[in-house]
């Protein structure tokens, strides 16, 4: 009998002499794990709880969202992740942990039967708790949902390479049993510090989330980088850029399919649909020139040869946006020395600029109605939301905090406008692969943005408009060495 797995998960044990016996229960349906589990405590020289794990090395950063079932007992009942040398009760470990009272801390044990030391947080009360491990650093970061993280940090903290890693619940009471749910749980293997970006890529997991509850659920995971899925408008079809194809995921039946693009097999990842969905716009390398991208349209159901719109020479185009009468497309060009927004007629080839700064403007898309253009520009210093007339007029920013937003998608609906937001400390003219980033939305007339996904990724998780036609879901790109 082979090895039998609890969603992400190995096994699920006791750990120390728990009076009461534990239990894991997984659901495929929406990826959640709900964990029984007694246990007198976590802290001194030994511990007892109930574990739901796996195994490690290297790096890593853990990600879940918990919360407790019932109102409890003991107010110091314990719910997080926790990282153990091994499976003894008196192992030597990092745990981030978040009691029934609300106190939040990142508590360890340095040596075998050493006692338990803690960071107390400022958080309170946080239902999502991610851990993080570089090198012999430890990072707690936690929020209630929608929020932002706060962070703290443990230094010079020796634990094997090779460690057990999970989630557990302990009730702080013998003769008691907790129980807590776990959603949206990550096992996230980061990229090494020195990857070369372009040239050496991790493992991907298409997504799909629920924009008003914010729970997300695993389509497919990938040893490949993929990238930039967008929804099909009959709501069937994820269509998603991989290795410069494009591939189509059935939400039916969860097969895959390559679509027939031509020539055009060195494809960037801002392929969009016409809002009829009856043709997609691709970005190109074009051999013939140069290599630079350039803008191609061709039927959603390919197996034509694409349609040339962008003339050679004049620069890098790249796609992101379609009028509603499909008669123009929005793209980024490298123009006059800058990257500034215009406008295409399909038909013609006409280019007219809509933008014209000396710092990069870019990830512009109509509204549905063709009165507005979303995009994202630096000019201000950091890169921000900014929304103008079809005509490029009236250009006001929207965002306003310090992240850098990009890729402004419109709900079918009109109601929100969904983006990325990347790091404060990042180049803002930048959007690079494997960083920590949020996916947020704010209502479409503008306001205070809200997070509705906490997100290891970065270029591709999210460049293309990517809502289902309903407006409830967005579907979006992770990242984690496979």
């Amino acid at each position: 009998m082979g090895q039998i797995k609890i969603g992400v998960f190995d096994n699920n044990t006791d750990i120390g002499n728990c009076k009461n016996k534990g239990s894991v229960t997984y659901n495929s349906d929406d990826q959640t794990y709900t964990l029984t589990g007694s246990g007198a405590n976590m802290w001194y020289a030994a511990d007892e709880f109930h574990y739901l794990w796996t195994t490690l090395q290297d790096d890593f950063i853990l990600r879940a969202e918990v919360k407790f079932i019932g109102e409890g007992i003991n107010a110091h009942r314990k719910v997080g992740w926790i990282v153990k040398n091994h499976l003894d009760n008196n192992s030597p470990h990092v745990n981030a942990t978040v009691h029934g009272d609300g106190l939040t801390s990142l508590q360890y044990r340095k040596k075998v039967g050493g006692n338990t030391e803690e960071i107390v947080s400022k958080d309170k009360s946080p239902n999502v708790i991610q851990l993080e491990r570089r090198g012999n650093t430890f990072i707690m970061s936690t929020a209630i949902f929608g929020g932002e993280f706060t962070t703290v940090q443990l230094d010079s903290m020796t634990l094997d390479n090779e460690v057990y890693v999970g989630i557990y619940v302990c009730s702080h009471d013998a003769n008691v049993i907790e129980k807590a749910v776990y959603r949206n749980v990550r096992i996230i293997t980061p990229a090494k510090p020195d990857f070369i970006p372009y040239k050496e890529y991790i493992g991907s997991h298409l997504e799909v989330m629920d924009v008003e509850t914010g729970l997300s659920k695993i389509l497919y995971s990938s040893a490949h980088s993929i990238q930039a899925p967008n929804w099909t408008p009959d709501g069937k079809t994820l269509i998603y850029n991989s290795k410069g194809h494009l591939y189509k995921y059935n939400l039916e039946n969860h097969s895959i399919s390559i679509m027939n693009t031509g020539f055009a097999v060195n494809n960037n990842n801002d392929h969009v649909l016409t809002f009829d969905g009856k043709l997609m716009g691709i970005s190109h390398h074009n051999a013939n020139d140069g290599g630079n991208s350039t803008l191609y349209y061709l039927p959603v159901e390919g197996d034509s040869t694409p349609v040339v719109v962008t003339k050679p020479g004049v620069g890098a185009s790249y796609l992101h946006g379609w009028s509603p009468d499909n008669k123009t497309m929005l793209f980024t060009g490298d123009r006059n020395g800058q990257y500034d927004i215009y406008a295409v007629d399909v038909a013609t080839g006409k280019e007219t600029q809509l933008t014209n700064q000396k710092t990069l403007d870019d990830g512009s898309e109509y509204s549905p109605d063709g009165k507005y253009i979303f995009f994202n520009s630096v000019r201000t210093g950091t890169m921000k939301l900014w929304r103008m007339d079809a005509d490029g007029k009236n250009q006001i920013q929207l965002t306003f905090d310090g992240y850098n937003d990009w890729f402004p998608h419109v709900s079918p609906d009109k109601k929100w406008i969904a983006f990325i937001s990347f790091p404060k400390d990042i180049d803002p003219g930048s959007h690079p692969f494997y960083k920590h980033c949020l996916l947020r939305i704010m209502p479409y007339e503008g306001g205070v943005p809200k997070v509705i996904g906490y997100v290891y990724g970065g270029q591709g998780t999210i460049n293309v408009p990517s809502w289902s036609p309903d407006s409830k879901k967005i579907a979006f790109v992770s990242n984690t060495k496979m």
